[in-house]
């Protein structure tokens, strides 16, 4: 789904005191019914993690930690059963997920004597049962479940849609018998940075020349697309030629404004495709 900048303005503008709790998504989609679910999300992840970025050292900060920590302990203890830690992260505008890591890695600098390894980290909080202190195992699954932007279980999510889109444009593409390389396929053949598709005979779209194809499972909006354009997208264009990049979820429409240099947008698997003659790699 394309947005004006007007139009995705208005739904950052929206997204300005949401947490990211899964009651969020119900909120945009009655504010914008038009739109769909994964661009809302997608859009408001965004958003909140630049927020979390411009405020995240004050949560990290020593004396911060540790008032969190007595706070949750305080509350946990007088209502073992509500979900205090989630009500916590909520209360001083915090990610639930990230809040469940600071809390964890606290307890387990009590527990242990001093600061934990990641990996032990990391495995307690995809599998909370492996926390010694069982209301605290709750109450890290209650905050992992709940939160939309962080956490294991979204990076699962993100990672588990990034690869369905991939599966999806490489079926649409033999759909239309077009030969092409994926990622794997290039990699071993010794490329490193590669987009996700080189099609082994070029098409043109809507007048363009397309060497390459890149899929993205998330909304394209400013700060993204300058990043990918800057990482990613002109590397691909210096080593293999005009491409297609692909975002699912929808980008700002103003956004595709580089078609004459090479760079194509579109928000779905284009259905004006014509095939050209043999394709030549830039090597």
């Amino acid at each position: 789904m394309k947005l004006s900048r007007a139009e995705y303005k208005e739904i950052v503008r929206c997204t300005d005191n949401l947490r990211p709790t899964r009651q969020c998504m119900k909120i945009l989609k009655e504010r914008f019914p038009n739109h769909s679910q994964s661009t809302l999300l997608s859009v408001f992840s965004l958003e909140y993690q630049k927020r979390t970025k411009r405020t995240i050292s004050r949560h990290h900060a020593p004396d911060a930690i540790e008032d969190y920590y007595q706070r949750y302990l305080s509350k946990a203890s007088s209502r073992p059963s509500s979900p205090v830690l989630l009500e916590l992260a909520n209360e001083v505008d915090l990610s639930p997920a990230l809040m469940a890591r600071i809390i964890l890695d606290r307890f387990l600098q009590d527990q242990e004597g001093g600061v934990p390894s990641k990996p032990v980290l990391n495995s307690m909080l995809r599998e909370p049962s492996l926390i010694p202190d069982k209301a605290l195992a709750n109450h890290i699954y209650q905050c992992t479940i709940n939160d939309c932007c962080y956490g294991p279980l979204v990076d699962c999510i993100k990672h588990a849609i990034g690869q369905e889109h991939e599966v999806l444009l490489r079926d649409k593409l033999k759909e239309k018998n077009l030969s092409f390389l994926d990622e794997n396929q290039l990699r071993a053949r010794g490329y490193d940075k590669t987009p996700d598709i080189i099609l082994e005979v070029p098409i043109a779209v809507e007048g363009h020349i397309v060497h390459w194809i890149e899929s993205k499972a998330s909304f394209g909006d400013d700060h993204s697309h300058r990043t990918y354009l800057n990482e990613q997208f002109w590397s691909y264009w210096n080593r293999f030629g005009p491409g297609l990049v692909i975002y699912w979820h929808g980008f700002i429409g103003e956004l595709d404004s580089q078609r004459d240099r090479g760079i194509l947008l579109k928000d779905c698997f284009p259905t004006d495709i014509v095939t050209l003659g043999q394709g030549t790699d830039r090597d």
